[in-house]
């Protein structure tokens, strides 16, 4: 894949370090590579957004989906998964992840994690959207993310990996054959390392999470700005499946103008037996589907929607007084702690919700063992499309596959180090492209974009909706190009200017396939296109990146995803 020679407005790299593989994100997937990179012997550096601990794994409340109850099965697991996908999953992807995920589980809990347990001593399973079995191993009742994030640092500091922390990732960095050499990363604020440099290593790992900020309200943290997904379309890979933007259908609703990162209220609620009602306390999820509220969440969120429109509201209702206070209290403190802080009493109340921006089921396309497009670059977790969740993500299978998939990634890192002396080569990187860096927004974009966003390319999209959307991004888009054009100047570079260009990076491609996409599927729900069309777009939408800076949209021919061919030299192309 020919690399695109477009990057960031920066300056250039002060310092660097070198090492054999550089991961950048410090989520399930982003540490658990690193360990497992580590335990192979290859010297490991990790480049963290935040702190260790800060990123979207620590916010996972309902838990990590495994068939590790009697009775349950890999088959079984399997089946739900490419039922919630709609059509798209990646099966063999999706065998991968159920048959490996029980002993992955299992390697999780030997490295330190604590799920609860019964009084027997066996861990306590329980049911979520689209499951049909108690699969759902949980920590600390609602604080699952927490829990493993906890365990997962702790071992990486134990073991002394090298980490840089409060580090935003800029481009990635390619040697003259245009294999993978390391990245480009500002450090914030005092430390060790300080404004802009670089780690050069053969081999880069993204697991920089999701793209949730891209939306005025979500359930993502702040550093959720799509970083991950705007670095691989530069460095010129593809991307994929990213119109399948999943929107949570329980988030605690704080009014219509609430933006930023929202409480989630965990699927785990529902499965523990919430019930979902309109302001006359009416259950509408009854006779939709046979799992009612335990449906697959784009059925719950439409669900939702719909009900919002017949009564022209703002949000709807989870009603869970039937808990009792010892239940909130055991089960769920965190969620029943995030609503009183909010002025809302669970024990005594129903609990205002509305769908948000959750989860991004596509993202960087890889393989089964990580590789994306460009030769030595890998993904997993939320950013990666391994065709795993293919048009919506069952629940707690996320967690899963960052554990399941970053051990294939380190496990092929250590390979090719054997097979091709990885570890002996150290990488050279080019120097920058000579032709102009890519022009940086205005910080206050990043909230035009969000606007933009939700109104155009939300739960409801059509074809009016999306091409306003797609209008309004190529203005901010040509406004920053024209500007650089004319006198050569762009918005001074800092965080929140490379986050707003990254965010309209991502905003862009994911218009760009949700308009193409003109079927209802999964997550993605277009009004004017209500149906399913698997005659027509039973397949994946491909995006890449050109050396212009327009999108190249394209789908694949079946629902399978095409072998990832990797070319080392773009100057062959």
């Amino acid at each position: 894949m020919t690399s695109t020679g477009i990057r960031l407005h920066a300056p250039a790299p002060g310092w660097h370090i070198t090492a054999d593989v550089v991961v950048v994100g410090s989520g399930v997937a982003g540490l658990t590579a690193a360990l497992r990179c580590e335990a192979a012997g290859l010297t490991t550096v990790v480049v963290t957004k935040a702190r260790l601990d800060d990123g979207s794994t620590r916010w996972a409340q309902g838990g990590i989906a495994a068939a590790l109850g009697e009775g349950d099965t890999p088959e079984q697991h399997l089946a739900d998964t490419l039922v919630a996908g709609a059509g798209l999953c990646d099966e063999e992807a999706v065998r991968i992840l159920v048959t490996e995920g029980p002993d992955a589980v299992r390697r999780l809990i030997d490295t330190g994690a604590h799920f609860d347990e019964s009084s027997e001593g066996e861990l306590e399973l329980t049911r979520e959207g689209g499951h049909h079995r108690r699969r759902i191993a949980h920590a600390g009742g609602d604080a699952t993310g927490a829990e493993i994030s906890r365990a997962l640092v702790e071992a990486v500091r134990a073991r002394g990996l090298r980490t840089v922390e409060n580090a935003l990732v800029l481009d990635l960095l390619t040697d003259a054959e245009g294999r993978t050499a390391g990245v480009t990363l500002h450090v914030m604020g005092e430390g060790q390392h300080d404004g802009v440099g670089a780690v050069h290593a053969p081999a880069v790992v993204l697991a920089t999470g999701g793209m949730g900020q891209v939306f005025s309200a979500t359930t993502n943290p702040s550093v959720s700005t799509g970083d991950g997904v705007a670095l691989a379309l530069r460095a010129g890979a593809e991307v994929s499946d990213l119109e399948f933007v999943q929107f949570h259908p329980t988030v605690l609703f704080l009014g219509a103008d609430a933006e930023g990162q929202q409480p989630l209220v965990s699927e785990a609620v529902r499965g523990e037996g919430a019930h979902l009602v309109d302001a006359d306390g009416v259950r509408f999820m009854t006779g939709q589907h046979e799992l009612a509220e335990l449906a697959p969440r784009d059925i719950v969120a439409k669900g939702i929607m719909r009900r919002m429109q017949e009564r022209d509201a703002e949000h709807m209702f989870l009603d869970a007084r039937h808990f009792g206070a010892e239940m909130w209290e055991h089960r769920f403190p965190t969620i029943l702690a995030a609503c009183r802080a909010n002025g809302i009493d669970p024990v005594t109340e129903p609990i205002p919700i509305a769908p948000a921006a959750h989860y991004a089921s596509g993202g960087v396309r890889t393989d089964a063992r990580g590789r994306t497009t460009v030769p030595g670059l890998y993904a997993c977790g939320e950013v990666a499309c391994t065709g795993v969740h293919g048009a919506n993500r069952l629940a707690s299978n996320s967690l899963l596959e960052g554990l399941v998939y970053a051990e294939r990634i380190a496990a092929d890192i250590a390979s090719a180090r054997e097979e091709d002396g990885l570890h002996a080569r150290v990488p050279a990187p080019v120097p920058d492209p000579g032709r102009p860096a890519h022009p940086l927004l205005a910080a206050e974009s990043r909230f035009a974009i969000q606007r933009i966003m939700s109104e155009g390319a939300g739960v409801l999209r059509s074809e009016e909706s999306l091409a306003k959307a797609a209008d309004q991004l190529q203005r901010l888009h040509g406004e920053a190009r024209d500007a650089l054009d004319e006198n050569g100047k762009t918005s001074e570079p800092g965080v929140d200017t490379w986050e707003a260009t990254n965010l309209l990076c991502v905003a862009r491609a994911l218009v760009a396939a949700a308009r193409l996409r003109e079927e209802t599927r999964g997550c993605h729900w277009r009004e004017d296109h209500a149906e399913r069309d698997d005659s027509g777009w039973r397949r994946h939408i491909v995006v890449r990146l050109g050396p212009d800076r327009s999108l190249a949209v394209h789908t694949t021919e079946t629902a399978d995803f095409p072998p990832v061919r990797q070319n080392p030299r773009p100057q062959e192309q």
